[in-house]
């Protein structure tokens, strides 16, 4: 049995039954790091020590018929922008290389209490701004599916360690697509949650407002849920955090039937992939299948006011941050230095007018929410490009721009919304596709639930051959 492929429920059984322990499975794990990460370089700062340490005292409690829960003596990886008491968290960039922090982001804290270990960070594009992964400190990483291709980003080393093995779950973030593209890349589950369902304190500054939020990568729906129901709690420090209660937060919706989605396989003329396409329109046939009510419509907002909030957030707050914490601008890479430049010259009037037409969007998907339970659109609109281009030029014959592969997804950070990415069929050339249902705010666990029924019937994860 290979130890490394099982998921939380599999691991659960092998320790109550004994048939394996915390210390075999995390042998198993860092067996399959050592094997996969020197093509992916998935994990850049390996926690071994610590990871061993936790895997014999799991055991001795797993023995003891004792374990401290449900989650003890799993193992997970953590995106390289949150912070790990003593662990290096350098966000992608040199002006981090050297930060050690001494508190864990609360989300880590809930899951070490929990004893769940944490294997190491994962690479990330610097200051999580791209939609690839690469960065001047650690490299490109490369997709399961093909190394030489990106797994997206910024959440790029984390889906690439769970898609290849290397542990049950990542913790990550998502500003503008950051755990929903990259999964679609991987063929994993991720939930972006809505803001203040899981709780953010201790974390590195938030340059995107609450357009990012921390959520959970994993192979199947019941594994993000495990995870998310130790890691997302309450803090009295995060005062979003109390629009759920704790108990909401672990409630098991009933098996959703008769939803109302409204499908929109395109926004206006931006280009998407035609097998993407036909993929999104396969996971349509199977949410019909489930008893939903499909509706084939346009983009519900205005989609340029949309850029135009996208083409402001980014570029103020790495301004902010750069002069903030007097960073050195010649240690970031050249390529951000015009958006640091952006960011400094825009008026104070326009980030009001940012703030006002957020609220506006904001308004105006409750209303679309009015009349459907749910919006499904593809995740992606490009399948992966070579690991270490920034973007793919064209879509379907049709010159792209920098975030032409990214249109789908911004709209639920700014709007403020959870959405679930969920796996389609793959292209031809193997290569996984996805696509993301979202919900209005609160419709965390709707998402979850209605994930389970998907998964059972499209099917469980396919393992890359790497």
């Amino acid at each position: 049995m290979e130890l490394w492929k099982l998921g939380i429920a599999q691991t659960l059984h092998g320790y109550r039954n004994a048939s394996f322990t915390p210390e075999e499975v995390l042998q198993s794990l860092l067996d399959r790091l050592e094997q996969v990460n020197p093509a992916l370089n998935a994990v850049i700062t390996p926690n071994v020590d610590e990871a061993r340490e936790l895997a014999r005292q799991s055991t001795r409690r797993w023995q003891a018929g004792s374990p401290v829960g449900e989650l003890d003596g799993m193992f997970i990886t953590v995106k390289d922008n949150i912070p790990v008491r003593g662990l290096r968290c350098t966000w992608g960039s040199r002006s981090y290389a050297d930060y050690i922090p001494a508190r864990d982001e609360s989300p880590v804290a809930h899951l070490r209490q929990a004893c769940v270990g944490i294997l190491g960070k994962t690479n990330v594009p610097e200051f999580t701004l791209q939609g690839y992964t690469d960065n001047l400190i650690f490299g490109a990483t490369g997709n399961p599916w093909d190394p030489a291709l990106t797994p997206g980003g910024s959440s790029g080393g984390a889906v690439a360690a769970v898609a290849s093995g290397v542990g049950v779950a990542a913790l990550a973030t998502d500003g503008g697509g950051s755990i929903r593209r990259p999964c679609a890349h991987t063929g994993l589950y991720g939930l972006k949650p809505s803001p203040g369902f899981v709780s953010r304190v201790d974390g590195l500054p938030q340059i995107l407002s609450d357009f990012e939020t921390l959520g959970v990568i994993a192979r199947s729906p019941a594994d993000l849920r495990a995870m998310l129901t130790v890691a997302a709690r309450r803090d009295a420090l995060d005062r979003s955090s109390y629009a759920f209660t704790d108990a909401q937060r672990c409630e098991n919706p009933p098996v959703l039937k008769g939803c109302r989605i409204l499908f929109v396989p395109a926004f206006r003329d931006f280009p998407v992939d035609p097998e993407i396409r036909n993929s999104a329109a396969g996971a349509a046939q199977v949410l019909e299948s489930l008893g939903h009510h499909i509706e084939i419509g346009e983009v519900p907002f205005d989609v340029d006011r949309l850029n135009a909030i996208w083409s402001l957030i980014g570029p103020v707050g790495l301004a902010w941050l750069v002069d903030h914490a007097s960073l050195n601008i010649q240690l970031i890479a050249p390529s951000l230095r015009p958006m640091i430049d952006s960011g400094r010259s825009a008026a104070g009037t326009a980030y009001v007018q940012l703030l006002a037409d957020v609220r506006k969007l904001r308004a105006e998907l409750a209303r679309v929410f009015q009349r459907y339970d749910f919006i499904l659109t593809p995740s992606i609109a490009a399948l992966s490009w070579p690991k270490a281009q920034s973007h793919p030029e064209s879509i379907d014959g049709v010159a792209a721009g920098p975030r032409g592969h990214a249109i789908f997804t911004a709209f639920v950070n700014a709007g403020g919304l959870p959405g679930i990415n969920i796996p389609t069929a793959p292209a031809a050339s193997g290569l996984p596709i996805g696509c993301q249902l979202v919900g209005p705010f609160g419709a965390d666990l709707a998402l979850l639930a209605m994930a389970d029924a998907y998964e059972e019937a499209f099917g469980t994860y396919c393992w890359p051959s790497l």
